[in-house]
């Protein structure tokens, strides 16, 4: 077999590469040999095959060593030689030149270059149709070599090769009577299938004749004929062609039939082989959420008894087992002891057992009890497993005359096993990522069980093989997919629910939901204790992190996440620097999931032994607050310790580890698994300590009130990590940085919900923020040798506390502002625009919004932002500018009108001018330009209005409203122009009502207010039309009448929508549209009144039965204005009635009566059923 085996490697090893030129006497007896078969001349005498014989014998058996220093080119030339020299009529030397092609081009990984190739591929196609079938493996292992990498360059071949009557769909049909060249022809079509980047890819017909025929081989049973490695080398074939189809060939499976199909036989496979399991699937999985197969049990259990609910089972017999050693260099997937995986609950065994100490991983105890001596039931020092051990795993004491010869066989056996294994789940790795997730979601059932492993229809899932598989490589596989599977299901799982007991005929679909998610957080824990390979140990906790930030732990019971928390402890003082990065990753993932958690809160509340009693070396060592600084506090903590906030007194284990990862030197000399540790570093290895920064800011994000407690520390913490000269640890420190300051700033908005003492006192900010800005933070902010940097510091410096900004010292605001407008003329487009965002803050800072001088430059540098380049520094610069004709609007509501008096009319115009030609931008940039547009009209001073160059900017300010209103743009850039359009509408300076653009102003609202298909749109609409103050800024009566008419039309449409989201605001719509017909009847004039009647006349009932609920029931909530309490909404009503009662009417005209009946009977009604 040992040809076979090399017959495989190109297929599964790495893309050859040309082999770099050596020291010519390496290949010189290549070229000897070569130059000798060179020089002979075709010749069909018997002395001639003789010397031909001998020297591809002499090529075959040269040491070639590693590339042997013999050149590509010299290799291919040879090859067309000897297939020139040997006619097709020689079999035997046919066959030895198709062994000389595969050795050499495997051996010296060769790819041929396109002219030879396409000789020798001729020759060998003659070779198969012409030769004994006896010749045609090897002919096929060269054919194998010399497609491998060049697929591309094939294409005139694919006929005879892939068409109705190719060789290779003949030589690989299941009618094929000889296995290994079945074999060898599915090795040739999966090479041809391989993709080669920037070559074009084989064209889709050959691909669905090859993606049919893999399938079929995976969907046929092994024959009489052919042996079990044969066919497990068959079928890692037909896995590796799919693999290839779907990853180079971007092959899409839309058909259900064919993407079930595909599923269901690399289901099977993934189980191939594995002891205790035998697998039945249906040709065809169909996607479902429900299990698939009540019939049947797709699972045979082979023994009597489960290894997890018999962990101290048969003991005597194991005792028997004699297991291999792993040698140095050895697979760990070919030993028999690599571990079986399924673990029983640990009974009678401390917790502190399973935690690591200095050396050993967590489950070393359970690893050492698997590898017994032999001499009793647990070793020399008699300690017993705590896991249970399955008796396929070992070879039983009746199995144990086998020989020597038979035993390598099962040795070797299980490795082939556990190839196709490996070979299924990376292809049902490519088949996750080549098909859309809520298709895949569609056969979770099938890979994801929702019960425990055992006794249930469809507990064989990707857990069986995490748990049960022996080959660590296999479980680390499967650990990929499922979390290929979890990733981006956030979505999908948020339907789970388990907080109450079901107790109905059927399973609902979020109730089997939470219990995947419950099954799944069971096998990986059980896998966690239980694993011994470091490599695998880290795809699970990986895992776990993937599943805690997916599932919603709002709506699951309590205790999931304690779970893993306690289990995962340990881990981050493991040996290998891996599993500790992903340990934090995970402890990362807990503190950022739907935070913040009442149970995660607790769990940071614990103190720090919690969970940790029998494992002192799972956590650092660490006393007093400042145990991590070496040189004394400084006068910034000395002064922070006098106003710290009231806090826990029991240390954050969680924020005490990160810091101490971050900034205390390692404990011993860099190991290496400790990738990442640079040469002489005296810190942990850059991954741990970026991830516990990360960690850090998430808990600053989610838990900001268990963070405060250590603001100061935390603030040491980024100086040090912005100081130093890794742009990845100052990239960190400054988000952390970010971070902290956005928790500061949401303690102090008005709708916090935190008590005053609960808050970092002011003096704290300032002194916090005093401590960034006399560190390193400047230097970052301009290390133009790293703009992601700037970017960051830029964000961060935006973070700061509005109140601490005004108490720091003014050189320090010179500093921040200085920087953030040099900023701002960046090249830089990430820099500039993170620059014009942060002056976007600043410029709503009380503290500066009333300087001219400031809010005047900080205009001037937005809007020079707003001509770039780069739709994303537009995008900030727009939001802005948005902030700062916020401002203006705030600074106009103060009693000084100096703001207004001395702001420069000029920059006003550019400032129009520039929101105006922004307002016809893309979506990111329109929706924040109109809104500067309502606020710049709103603004606007009689002074300026009466000026003859603002007549024509202000037509064409409101026209770009109009247009955004109508337009079908994103529904926050209509919402945002009606917005808009409503502060229009609040200045009275400006002529509503008389000048031309009114009609087309209310039309284009009331043509939103009937039909726009957002909910919230139209609500932003209606209230724009109730801003008006007077009845003349309404203009004649027929505009009065239109957008009286289009009002109750909304009111009439407001349930009108098949989106089933805009049904919650339908009551804040109704609300809304009936506050404005309330407005507009307290306006009405005598020649209005008509219009009115009449509307009522025809839907006098519906108008009655909304006012009715207007005035029962508040809006829900919304942003719109509109008055809540029943006491304002009444007062509406009745000061409506009485302004219609005292209009004048029109001699004969009965509509006033009409009106005021109707308003006095909709009080009366109201009044009656509410007792009053």
């Amino acid at each position: 077999m040992a040809t076979v085996q090399v017959a495989c490697s190109p297929l599964g090893g790495p893309p050859r590469e040309a082999p770099r030129e050596l020291p010519r006497e390496q290949g010189a007896g290549f070229r000897r040999l070569s130059a000798r078969l060179r020089a002979l001349r075709p010749d069909d005498s018997s002395a001639a095959r003789t010397e031909i014989h001998l020297l591809l014998d002499q090529l075959i058996s040269e040491n070639y060593g590693a590339g042997g220093g013999v050149a590509p080119e010299d290799v291919s030339t040879l090859l067309v030689q000897a297939c020139r020299l040997v006619p097709l009529n020689q079999n035997h030397l046919v066959s030895k030149v198709s062994q000389l092609t595969h050795h050499l081009l495997n051996t010296l990984q060769v790819i041929v270059d396109e002219q030879n190739l396409d000789f020798l591929l001729a020759y060998t196609i003659s070779a198969i149709q012409q030769c004994s079938s006896w010749t045609h493996v090897k002919i096929l292992q060269a054919l194998a070599a010399l497609v491998y990498g060049n697929g591309s360059r094939c294409q005139k071949y694919l006929p005879d090769l892939l068409g109705k009557s190719g060789l290779l769909m003949k030589l690989s049909d299941l009618a094929q009577s000889d296995p290994e060249v079945r074999r060898a022809a599915v090795h040739c079509m999966a090479n041809l299938c391989l993709s080669v980047p920037g070559q074009p890819y084989l064209e889709e017909p050959y691909q669905n004749i090859c993606f049919q025929a893999f399938l079929t081989i995976l969907q046929s049973p092994k024959s009489p004929d052919m042996d079990d490695i044969t066919f497990c080398m068959l079928l890692q074939n037909a896995l590796k062609g799919i693999q290839s189809l779907l990853n180079g060939g971007k092959m899409k499976l839309t058909q259900t039939d064919e993407l079930g199909a595909l599923l269901a036989v690399l289901k099977k496979s993934m189980f191939h082989g594995l002891p205790g399991i035998n697998i039945e699937m249906p040709t065809v999985l169909y996607p479902t959420p429900l299990p698939q197969y009540d019939g049947r049990p797709p699972v045979k259990l082979q023994l009597p008894e489960s290894s997890a609910s018999r962990p101290t089972m048969n003991r005597k017999k194991r005792s028997k087992i004699k297991p291999r050693k792993i040698q140095p260099g050895e697979e760990e997937e070919e030993e028999e002891s690599s571990g079986e995986k399924e673990a029983a609950p640990v009974t009678g065994v401390g917790r502190g057992n399973l935690h690591e100490g200095s050396t050993q991983s967590p489950s070393s105890l359970a690893v050492q009890s698997l590898r017994l001596d032999g001499s009793g039931a647990a070793g020399k020092d008699g300690v017993s497993s705590p896991f249970s051990s399955s008796s396929w795993k070992r070879v039983s004491s009746s199995e144990s005359d086998y020989s020597d010869t038979e035993g390598g066989m099962q040795s070797k056996m299980r490795s082939y096993q556990a190839k196709v294994r490996q070979g299924a789940l990376a292809c049902f790795l490519s088949t996750i990522k080549s098909i859309e997730k809520k298709v895949l979601y569609g056969y979770w059932s099938a890979f994801v069980s929702d019960t425990p492993e055992l006794g249930s229809p469809q507990s064989v899932s990707l857990m069986t093989l995490t748990l049960k598989d022996p080959s660590p490589k296999t479980r680390a596989c499967a650990l990929q997919a499922l979390s290929a599977i979890l990733e981006g299901s956030k979505q999908f799982l948020s339907v789970a629910e388990d907080t109450s007991d079901h107790r109905r005929a059927f399973t609902p679909f979020s109730v089997m939901i939470a219990s995947s998610i419950r099954e799944l957080h069971r096998c990986l824990l059980l896998a966690l204790v239980a694993e011994s390979s470091s490599q695998t140990l880290t795809q699970i906790i990986k895992c776990l992190a993937n599943l805690v930030s997916n599932s919603p732990y709002n709506r699951l019971k309590l205790s999931l996440l304690t779970k893993v928390w306690n289990q995962i402890k340990p881990y981050v003082r493991h040996k290998d620097v891996n599993v500790r990065v992903s340990s934090l990753t995970l402890l990362g993932a807990i503190v950022s999931t739907h935070a913040p958690l009442p149970e995660v809160q607790l769990l940071l509340q614990q103190p720090c032994s919690s969970g940790l009693s029998n494992s002192d070396s799972a956590t650092p060592h660490l006393s007093p607050p400042d145990w991590w600084k070496k040189a004394p506090a400084g006068p910034f903590l000395e002064e922070a310790s006098v106003s710290s906030p009231t806090g826990s007194s029991e240390p954050c284990w969680l924020i005490r580890l990160c810091i101490s990862t971050v900034v205390l030197p390692k404990e011993d000399s860099c190991s290496g698994s400790d990738a990442g540790c640079a040469a002489g570093s005296t810190y942990m290895p850059s991954p741990m300590r970026l991830e516990a920064l990360q960690v850090l800011a998430h808990l600053a994000k989610g838990y900001f009130s268990v963070a405060q407690v250590y603001l100061m520390e935390l603030a040491e913490v980024i100086c040090k990590c912005m100081g130093e000269a890794d742009p990845s640890i100052q990239l960190h420190g400054a988000k952390l940085l970010e971070e902290l300051g956005t928790g500061l700033i949401q303690q102090y908005k008005p709708d916090s919900t935190l008590a005053p003492e609960q808050r970092v006192p002011v003096t704290l900010v300032v002194l916090f923020w005093t401590m960034m800005l006399s560190g390193p933070l400047p230097r970052a902010l301009q290390n133009a040798e790293h703009p992601t940097l700037q970017a960051s510091a830029c964000d961060a410096l935006s973070s700061i506390l509005p109140e601490a900004f005004s108490s720091l010292r003014s050189d320090w605001q010179i500093l921040c502002i200085t920087v953030l407008l040099g900023l701002n003329d960046s090249k830089n487009r990430l820099v500039k625009a993170a620059a014009s965002r942060a002056l976007g803050v600043y410029v709503l800072f009380p503290c500066l919004r009333q300087d001219v001088i400031f809010v005047a430059d900080t205009a001037n540098a937005i809007l020079m932002s707003l001509q770039d380049k780069s739709l994303n520094v537009r995008a900030k610069a727009a939001w802005s500018l948005g902030n700062l004709t916020d401002t203006l609007i705030v600074n106009m509501e103060t009693p000084d009108p100096s703001f207004q008096e001395e702001f420069s009319g000029l920059l006003l115009l550019k400032m129009l001018r520039s929101a105006i030609e922004a307002s016809k931008d893309k979506d990111k940039v329109k929706s924040n330009a109109v809104r500067a547009l309502g606020n710049l009209l709103h603004f606007l001073q009689p002074s300026h209005i009466e000026k003859p160059q603002f007549a024509e900017i202000i037509e064409e300010s409101i026209q770009a409203l109009i247009s955004t209103v109508l337009i079908e743009a994103a529904m926050k850039v209509r919402w945002n122009a009606c917005y808009a359009m409503g502060n229009v509408f609040k200045n009275p300076a400006l002529p509503l009502g008389t000048a031309p653009w009114t009609s087309q102003a209310y039309h284009a609202l009331t043509s939103v207010v009937t039909s726009c298909k957002n909910f919230k749109v139209r609500i932003r609409s209606a209230t724009a039309l109730s801003i008006p103050g007077k009845r003349e800024r309404y203009g004649s009566v027929d505009q009065y009448a239109q957008i009286w008419n289009a009002l109750v039309t909304a009111l009439q449409k407001s349930e009108d929508t098949t989106d089933f989201l805009e049904f919650k605001y339908c009551a804040s719509l109704r609300t809304q549209i009936c506050q404005a017909l309330v407005h507009l009847l307290s306006l009405a004039s005598a020649s209005d009144l008509p219009c009115i009647k009449e509307t009522l006349e025809l839907n006098g009932d519906m108008v009655q039965s909304y006012f009715l609920q207007f005035l029962k029931s508040g809006a829900e909530g919304d942003d719109t204005g509109a008055p809540h309490s029943p006491q304002e909404r009444d007062q509406m009503v009745r000061t409506a009635l009485e302004h219609i009662s005292s209009v004048q009417a029109l001699a004969g005209d009965t509509a006033k009566r009409v009106i005021v009946a109707f308003l006095d009977n909709i009080l009366t009604v109201y009044f009656d059923s509410s007792g009053s």
